[in-house]
């Protein structure tokens, strides 16, 4: 996916010198491969890691199983862990990006947390910040809905950041 928003995002972390990197659930890897199709891929993207299933966001990114179990694997909660976790493997990275959600039926979905929810953790070099959002469409609509949010909120955030 090529989008001015994101092409915009991923010039203004070029210009300040920053790398990004990501901890994916929903987005299976479409986060990190789209920050990679842009002209400033190379200068700015350290990795992903992709942890769809919940025994792998245990096994690799260190999130108690507990945690899961109590707030389910599309969660604000396991969001903010995945992040952590990521920020432990990525330790170049200036920004950590994490995504769960549900893109289609079959996750923890109920009432108050239909299929289009998304959940996102920010890890910037001063703070953290979370996002509950809820898309609509297809899954691919979705997904994509979410990668712009991301671009578009890292760009909002890293504005004022001096490097």
């Amino acid at each position: 996916m090529k989008d001015s928003k994101l092409v915009k995002c991923c010039s203004l972390l070029a210009q300040k010198k920053l790398k990004i990197a990501f901890a994916e659930s929903a987005t299976s890897g479409a986060l990190a491969a789209s920050f990679a199709l842009t002209p400033n891929s190379g200068d700015i993207l350290l990795g992903s890691m992709v942890c769809y299933d919940a025994d792998e966001k245990s096994n690799i990114l260190q999130i108690p199983k507990k945690v899961i179990e109590e707030y389910t694997p599309e969660s604000s909660e396991v969001t903010a862990l995945m992040a952590k976790g990521a920020k432990k493997i990525f330790e170049k990275a200036d920004i950590i990006v994490a995504v769960t959600g549900l893109i289609k039926k079959g996750g923890s979905e109920k009432v108050g947390k239909p299929v289009g929810t998304m959940f996102i953790h920010f890890i910037f070099p001063d703070y953290e910040y979370r996002l509950k959002e809820v898309f609509h469409g297809n899954s691919i609509k979705i997904m994509r809905q979410t990668i712009l949010k991301i671009a578009d909120i890292v760009t909002e955030q890293i504005v004022e950041i001096k490097m």
